[in-house]
């Protein structure tokens, strides 16, 4: 027979009572936002290709991109796009030396990347709209 071991460690099982820093959100949202380039760069790729082909092929280009739907993705797709660069450059002033190390600094970077972001986002939205 073995002993049974009782474990005293907390378990927090409800995950909306988990709160995570900002600098884990941005820093999770740039590996999502980085996921979302991968794929847009398909889509964008293909759109490209369709809009090359001939007259015709920009013609379709053109009406596909005359979809709510459609403009609504490429917005999505450009508001990913911001976040990820606004990111990039972030972490790279970082490892440059140009941004501290710090948590308070980390905070504050992130929460002005956030509001770049929130900028281009709308830039973005009148580009496509």
């Amino acid at each position: 027979m073995g002993k049974t071991v009782k474990k005293q460690r907390p378990v927090n099982l409800d995950l909306t009572t988990i709160r995570f820093p900002v600098t884990a959100i941005s820093s999770i949202l740039h590996r999502v936002t980085g996921v979302i380039s991968i794929v847009a760069v398909g889509i964008l790729l293909w759109l490209l290709d369709v809009s090359l082909s001939s007259p015709e092929g920009f013609l379709q280009a053109t009406s596909i991109m005359n979809s709510f739907f459609v403009k609504f993705i490429m917005w999505g797709i450009l508001t990913a796009l911001a976040f990820h660069t606004v990111g990039g450059i972030r972490h790279m002033m970082m490892d440059f030396g140009y941004l501290a190390e710090t948590m308070e600094v980390g905070r504050r970077s992130a929460y002005v990347s956030f509001a770049i972001t929130v900028v281009l986002s709308i830039l973005a939205g009148v580009l496509v709209w």
